[in-house]
């Protein structure tokens, strides 16, 4: 009989029990899709008060901010204004500009809050000392674009003639102006990103050397579809600077042993 009840024990399926070796998801740390979307949401909206609240400032000083990049145009020429609400809407999105670029120090330091906890300890320490970088970079980015705003409204201007006077809108000025800032000063965090992608094995510098003629073409591309304006000016330092920090980029990788 006790035989019996043996048997059938053994028959029977082992209870479910936790693996003592195979912890639970939340005794590793890890998080769930839902955790990660709202901590995703939690800093985007820190982000947007953060620049909300800067934006703020650079309201105040609009009127200093539109002087200063006013006077690269050349002959002093003046900007006119069609709309009725136009000259708030300006204010406005120069404002806003302003404000980015004055909490970029915020938004990197958010990004990195929600990128790091997916390092190791090891990636989190070499990729923690780019943050300064990435600010450095984005200000030198808006920096090339103010230097060349004058070169490249006076070769658009150029083409004026006593037939094809020019009547500059303000509404077209600041866009083209504010566009062009976002653009060299983003475009500036490019090698951060590729440094970052190449310490958790995504990229290597054999493989971007690789890939070095479609990254030419894909940069000539990206260059003249996101300045605007139509100059030559743009574009090509645009392209020429990015192209010196892929081969920079490509340069430290491969000296990280990458």
């Amino acid at each position: 009989m006790a035989e019996g009840d043996a048997a059938r024990d053994a028959s029977l399926p082992a209870p479910l029990t936790p693996d003592p070796e195979t912890p639970p998801t939340a005794a590793t740390g890890e998080m769930s899709l839902v955790g990660h979307l709202t901590e995703l949401r939690d800093r985007l909206i820190r982000v947007v008060i953060v620049v909300a609240v800067a934006s703020v400032v650079g309201f105040f000083f609009s009127d200093q901010l539109i002087s200063i990049l006013k006077s690269p145009i050349p002959g002093n020429k003046p900007l006119f204004f069609t709309g009725l609400g136009d000259a708030f809407v300006i204010k406005l999105k120069i404002s806003v500009v302003a404000g980015i670029i004055l909490a970029m120090p915020v938004i990197l330091w958010q990004v990195w809050g929600f990128v790091a906890p997916g390092l190791t300890p090891s990636e989190r320490r070499i990729v923690r000392p780019w943050l300064p970088l990435a600010l450095a970079f984005f200000a030198v980015g808006t920096v090339i674009a103010y230097l060349i705003l004058p070169y490249a409204a006076g070769f658009l201007i150029g083409f004026e003639t006593p037939d094809l006077q020019a009547l500059i809108t303000a509404s077209e000025y600041f866009n083209f102006v504010t566009t062009m800032f976002l653009a060299f000063g983003l475009i500036m965090e490019f090698p951060i990103l590729l440094f970052g992608l190449s310490r958790v094995g995504i990229v290597t510098s054999q493989r971007l050397a690789s890939a070095r003629r479609p990254a030419i073409l894909g940069i000539a591309i990206f260059a003249t579809a996101i300045t605007p304006g139509g100059d030559l000016v743009s574009p090509t330092v645009l392209g020429v600077t990015m192209y010196i920090l892929f081969e920079g980029t490509i340069f430290f990788i491969r000296r990280s042993g990458k």
